[in-house]
């Protein structure tokens, strides 16, 4: 009787740990496949900009992955930017914008960042705007 019962758990350990094994190599075989962007750039510097007066500036890029781009959400790092971005998915090897708008209401310098949530490698991409306001731009 011990050896029949020693058996038949031997036998249920051989199965669990065989599955455990099937359900790895099963896992690793199947990779997510992303969307990959290739910028014109991913950071712009407005230079001296006139207090009052909004920025915009309009990053584009293109799609350089095998499956489309779908872009989630475009978050800017403060209600003083304002982004805009491409709705509709974009097919590999084709052309999309973010735009990103910076109304220029505070004196001083300005480092923002605008996160654009999509189907990329890690889940998202962060543009950057910079500059300074001023109250008064000499040529």
């Amino acid at each position: 009787m011990k050896k029949i019962f020693l058996l038949l758990v031997l036998a249920a350990g051989v199965a669990v740990s065989y599955g455990q094994v099937t359900a790895a190599n099963a896992s690793a075989a199947v990779k997510p496949e992303f969307a990959t962007l290739e910028w014109a750039g991913s950071t712009h510097d407005f230079g001296k900009v006139l207090q009052g007066t909004p920025v915009t500036h309009e990053f584009r890029f293109t799609n350089k992955g095998t499956v489309p781009l779908v872009i989630t959400n475009v978050a800017a790092s403060c209600g003083c930017t304002t982004p805009d971005w491409s709705r509709e998915p974009i097919a590999p090897g084709q052309e999309g914008f973010i735009k990103a708008t910076y109304n220029a209401a505070a004196l001083g310098a300005f480092s923002k960042t605008v996160t654009v949530t999509a189907n990329v490698e890690n889940g998202y991409v962060q543009l950057m705007i910079k500059g300074e306001v001023a109250n008064e731009i000499k040529q």
